[in-house]
């Protein structure tokens, strides 16, 4: 029997961060490897043109993004890695997608108002659509699950309400796709911690997995700990919380002073800036020669992921072209 279609990407927007890295690309290579799921990962790079990138950056951001994706476990050898754009097929089923889904229905979508304010001097024509393509990214692989958190699942839903429009029009052929929720951990700024971590934010907010020991050390020495809230400063919460996820052996001992208010801040920056550098230690020295060697390694094993989803994606639009007259 074949295993059920689980996918998941990311925009090459960035340097993965450690935010992505809990709440993404942990529980990947652990779905990779529990080897229950035909898994499917790609660089979202048609999703990034609707930002602010230079065309020069975005080139280089790809390969960065599947670089430090292999190098964060995931394995080519159990999932199919593979860019977004080298699959033609995604813009093409995102179109078929355009003719059924009501434009209402993009106007509700949080993450359209959400950027919007943040770019508001580029709100293209993809900011609105981009669930759209999303849906097409996740149906053109006839994918029935998809990995996200609490935050995502209205996209998900939106997905679910065209494969059914779709249907309803042409026949039943897209399968419910359907959430496998996960305990994401939310990391928060370390300037702004009331503001969830993001690269939109500036390099001084967010610690890249590729940073290097004194990188690490520098950027939490600048953290927010105690502010006007004292007990439970939000701050404080989430060195804490970084220090759990990342395996402090002494989490407690600071947890417990924290609750007391004898905490040293300055020590449990020190803890976490070693137990997040200890963490990435491998992944670092396997990013660099990957990216050392981009023409040739890491080339390769896009070309085989991307002529492994360009097969199962030609399939579905060979069948989807029938269904909706196009052939």
């Amino acid at each position: 029997m074949s295993k059920p279609v689980i996918i998941s990407g990311i925009q090459p927007t960035g340097n993965l961060h450690i935010g992505n890295y809990l709440g993404a690309v942990k529980k990947w290579v652990e779905l990779q490897n529990s080897g229950k799921y035909d898994l499917y990962i790609f660089v979202a790079d048609l999703h990034a043109l609707t930002g602010n990138q230079t065309a020069d950056n975005r080139r280089h951001q790809i390969l960065v993004a599947a670089a430090e994706l292999i190098a964060a476990g995931i394995d080519p050898k159990k999932t199919t890695l593979f860019i977004q754009s080298h699959i033609p097929e995604h813009a093409e089923l995102a179109w078929i997608f355009n003719t059924v889904t009501p434009v209402a229905e993009l106007y509700r979508m949080t993450q359209f108002k959400d950027k919007s304010v943040n770019q508001d001097k580029n709100i293209n024509t993809g900011l609105l659509t981009y669930p759209v393509l999303q849906a097409a990214d996740v149906l053109l692989y006839k994918a029935t699950q998809v990995p996200v958190g609490l935050d995502q699942v209205q996209h998900l839903e939106l997905t679910r309400d065209i494969a059914r429009w779709f249907n309803n029009r042409y026949g039943e052929f897209f399968p419910e796709v359907k959430p496998l929720l996960t305990n994401v951990p939310k990391v928060m700024s370390l300037l702004e911690p009331t503001k969830k971590m993001s690269k939109s934010l500036g390099q001084g907010q967010v610690i890249e997995m590729a940073d290097d020991p004194d990188t690490i050390l520098k950027k939490l020495k600048k953290a927010i700990t105690a502010t006007e809230g004292g007990a439970k400063a939000p701050g404080a919460q989430n060195l804490l919380l970084l220090l759990e996820h990342f395996g402090g052996s002494n989490y407690q001992d600071f947890a417990k002073a924290e609750k007391a208010g004898t905490i040293q801040y300055g020590d449990l920056k020190q803890a976490l800036a070693e137990a997040i550098a200890d963490t990435f230690a491998a992944f670092r020295v396997r990013r660099q020669k990957l990216l050392d060697n981009e023409t040739d390694e890491l080339a390769a094993i896009l070309k085989t992921g991307g002529a492994k989803a360009r097969r199962a994606a030609e399939k579905t639009i060979a069948e989807v072209r029938t269904l909706v007259g196009l052939r």
